[in-house]
């Protein structure tokens, strides 16, 4: 039996879709109708209904799905765990993260990876969309926010923190800053997520929470737009730590409460390392875990 029609197989079932499975395997679409079309000649039953509009599981197929899938991830995690002995990791490694954390903390180091890993193949999916791990055959997942999704595992890669940043020369133009209740004189940069565009939160460092109300006419969907829009003078703006220090640093931004910690949503956040399966956890997989916790937690 070949085991890549099984693949297939699964990677159908998974994802309800040939045209997706063919789209992710960049094959035509016709492959992977003759690849189901030979597996169900060779068990000789129907694995899949077939309309104009969908197609789904038969009940045979249903029943064989469940069967093999775990079967066929068990082989293809042997043989990765045996190459993992003696070779370095190869294959497909497919990872997604945000668009502005890809751009800021991972592209940067591709040239290190691919120079430490040249036989292992890079797909780099950036997303402002939460993709699904399984249907998408996603390996691992950057994520940011307070806690691990529902039914996903991983590691925390490192904590986060907001700051409220303007450049200098909005500073030196604009009303006073001094206090976060000063906000409320200034039309703020704003990101589209409703609660990043209608109030921020503030803890002092006595633990006091101060919820400040805050407007502004310039809302974008990108977070490096917005550090754009901030560098250029354009207002106050709500960024992430770990794509905004540089320009702290340099003196292009300035943090204008640094004695408070400021979210929109929750004061411990993080960033994740997620991928869809504790059971096992691929070298390929490994591999970039593990350099980037070297990158980022030293």
């Amino acid at each position: 039996m070949d085991l890549n029609n099984l693949r297939i197989f699964i990677e159908v079932a998974r994802s309800g879709s040939f045209a997706a499975v063919a789209r992710n395997r960049n094959i035509d679409p016709s492959s992977v109708s003759r690849a189901i079309a030979a597996l169900e000649h060779e068990l000789g039953l129907r694995l899949f209904q077939r309309s104009t509009r969908r197609i789904a599981l038969s009940e045979a197929g249903n029943l064989y799905f469940g069967r093999i899938e775990a079967l066929v991830d068990e082989l293809d995690h042997a043989r990765d765990e045996a190459l993992a002995v003696s070779a370095s990791p190869v294959g497909t490694l497919r990872l997604t993260a945000s668009v502005a954390f890809g751009h800021q903390c991972i592209v940067p180091l591709l040239p290190e990876f691919r120079a430490l890993f040249p036989d292992l193949k890079l797909e780099l999916l950036l997303s402002d969309t939460i993709l699904d791990l399984v249907s998408e055959r996603i390996d691992l997942a950057v994520r940011l926010g307070p806690s691990i999704d529902i039914g996903m595992f991983g590691i925390k890669l490192f904590n986060t923190r907001y700051r409220v940043c303007v450049s200098p020369t909005y500073l030196k133009q604009a009303q006073p800053l001094h206090v976060p209740d000063d906000l409320r004189n200034h039309k703020c940069l704003l990101f589209t997520l409703p609660n990043f565009r209608s109030r921020w939160l503030f803890r002092d460092r006595d633990g006091m929470v101060n919820e400040v109300p805050i407007d502004g006419d310039v809302v974008i969907s990108n977070a490096l737009t917005l550090r754009d829009c901030a560098i250029a003078g354009m207002g106050p703006v709500l960024l992430a730590n770990w794509l905004i220090d540089k320009d702290i640093t340099q003196g292009q931004l300035i943090d204008v409460f640094p004695n408070y910690y400021v979210t929109a949503t929750d004061f411990e956040t993080a960033v994740w390392l997620l991928y869809p399966s504790r059971v096992y956890l691929p070298n390929k997989v490994r591999t970039m875990v593990n350099f980037l916790r070297r990158k980022y937690q030293n």
